[in-house]
């Protein structure tokens, strides 16, 4: 039996692994919670606290001896060590019979193909099959290797490669491009106009008028040879890779009345599985093309020929799946330290590997897909997603995020349920401590979704002081960085990145600019000038 000396994330995820556990159930057998296990498949060299160590020994002790096998050869296999010769072949069996319990248990999975065999017109039972011979047909470094090619593909590639794919757009609209300092530029695959644009919109109810269309109409058609391929495709790679799915209803744009002030249109109901897999499969498609050097215009890119083929189709939200939501840059004040000034933190993170939208890239924070919480009426409005991310990807809150465990709570945002730093700035909501803006609003060519760009100022420097330390990014980042709003220098650097996902840059450069009009001696940021390209 193997004895761990000293227990790292990546021992952790080999001993889950071998007990074939999903991240809650394993979560449930360690006494921690989901969002911890999460964070070691971010971070495979961290190392647990000592009662982790400890619950890790016990269950590793109490282990049946199957299990103990396994996690020996994982261990071996990921630190270096030589495997058995038959290991590649018993570590695919493994994985096989790891899948098709995700098949027949993952109600998500389940959703999907039942989606699936829904739009294509296949008897029960058809995609389950499907997927099973897909998956025994992947070679996992294959992935791997299209895995890192994709990683090379950078923010401003495939901004400039969508831009050009979808040239000749309608007069008034283009993509979001900023000159920066006047000496550098960025530009964005965020399709928009000038009227939607520095919105200066309080997302407060009297401006924030979104609204919710029960009876929203079907868009699209049926599935037919080529996208039901690539949706059973997906699935399989879904499970190959251990990506999260999680399926909930989400908010499909339908119209949109947006001017300086105020937020009108409105939202029908779709679910994830249906835009996972037929919009969210563009970015991979596109990302592919640019990382194998093949063409990338019209009529070479089948997914998006067929699901967004021009700029018409694009501002078409009602009679196609516009999924999306709002990301926010979050500025909080903080008192001067040492050579530091009195200043706002800017909160940036790096979206961990696990998570389909903007893998690995830099975006604001919070972000999220624009779902209901409880109300689907109340929850369309944009101020009420935003607070709800905020518990969840900055205060701790497991209990709001839909994809660790289901809803029970019927009001999960009572002021009795609030973490204590969302309870300060319920509190002081009227004396103009903090407020929330809709900065301006896109849609993104990587998918067709909708990106509400916002900033959320806390002025108070009482917050950082009481609860700074309390801020932590969730299960979705791998990583958390904090930008001075006086460094104008690395905020020019930052503005430049091409790190960013195309969402996030957009976010970012809007929300900066509307920080540097309020006229605070505590932002030192760059001259920003956006256009239309």
């Amino acid at each position: 039996m193997d004895v761990v000396d000293v227990w790292t994330g990546g021992r952790a995820n080999a001993l889950q692994r071998a007990l074939r556990l999903t991240n809650e159930a394993f979560a449930e057998r360690l006494g921690t919670a989901v969002r911890t296990v999460a964070k070691w498949k971010e971070n495979t060299e961290s190392e647990p606290g000592s009662e982790l160590q400890q619950a890790l020994d016990t269950v590793l002790y109490q282990a049946p001896d199957p299990v103990k096998a396994r996690f020996s050869l994982l261990l071996g296999t990921s630190e270096g060590e030589a495997a058995p010769a038959d290991a590649g072949e018993g570590h695919a069996e493994r994985d096989t019979a790891e899948a098709e319990r995700r098949l027949s248990a993952d109600p998500s999975i389940g959703a999907a193909l039942d989606w699936v065999e829904r739009e294509a017109g296949w008897s029960s039972g058809a995609a389950r099959k499907e997927v099973l011979a897909r998956l025994a047909a992947l070679a996992p470094h294959e992935l791997r290797d299209r895995r890192a090619r994709r990683g090379r593909v950078d923010q401003h590639q495939l901004a400039e490669a969508l831009t050009s794919y979808y040239a000749g757009a309608l007069a008034g609209w283009g993509t979001y491009t900023a000159r920066i300092e006047d000496t550098q530029s960025a530009i964005t695959s965020v399709f928009t106009s000038s009227d939607w644009l520095d919105l200066r919109c309080p997302l407060t109810p009297d401006h924030d008028q979104l609204d919710l269309e029960r009876m929203a109409p079907e868009y699209g058609a049926a599935l037919d040879e080529f996208t039901t391929d690539q949706a059973i495709q997906r699935i399989a790679e879904t499970l190959e890779e251990e990506t999260r799915l999680v399926n909930a209803s989400l908010y499909r744009l339908l119209d949109v009345d947006v001017r300086p002030g105020k937020l009108g249109g409105s939202f029908g109901m779709t679910e994830f599985v249906q835009y996972a897999l037929t919009m969210d499969l563009l970015e991979g498609e596109m990302v592919d093309a640019i990382a194998e050097g093949r063409s990338t215009r019209p009529g070479h890119l089948p997914l998006r020929d067929h699901y967004l083929p021009d700029a018409a189709a694009v501002l078409n939200t009602r009679g196609r799946l516009c999924a999306g939501g709002p990301l926010a840059l979050c500025a909080i004040a903080r008192p001067a330290r040492g050579r530091r000034p009195a200043d706002y933190v800017l909160l940036v993170q790096e979206r961990g590997g696990h998570v389909l939208n903007a893998s690995r890239r830099l975006a604001p924070i919070p972000k999220s897909f624009h779902e209901p919480l409880i109300d689907q009426r109340e929850d369309t409005q944009l101020g009420a997603t935003l607070q709800r991310e905020m518990e969840e990807e900055l205060f701790g809150r497991d209990d709001v995020d839909n994809t660790v465990s289901p809803q029970r709570s019927a009001d999960p945002m009572h002021p009795s349920r609030l973490s204590e730093p969302m309870r300060w700035l319920t509190e002081n909501s009227e004396n103009g401590q903090w407020a929330m803006e809709c900065t301006g609003l896109g849609l993104n060519l990587v998918s067709g979704n909708y990106e509400f760009a916002s900033l959320i100022v806390i002025h108070d420097e009482e917050f950082w002081q009481r609860f700074g330390g309390q801020v932590e990014a969730n299960w979705e980042s791998s990583k958390l960085q904090q930008f001075s709003s006086m460094d104008r220098e690395l905020l020019t650097e930052l503005s430049a990145d091409v790190a960013w996902s195309n969402e996030g840059l957009f976010a970012f450069l809007q929300g900066l600019r509307r920080l540097s009009e309020l006229d605070s001696p505590r932002v030192n940021a760059p001259a920003i000038e956006w256009e239309i390209q």
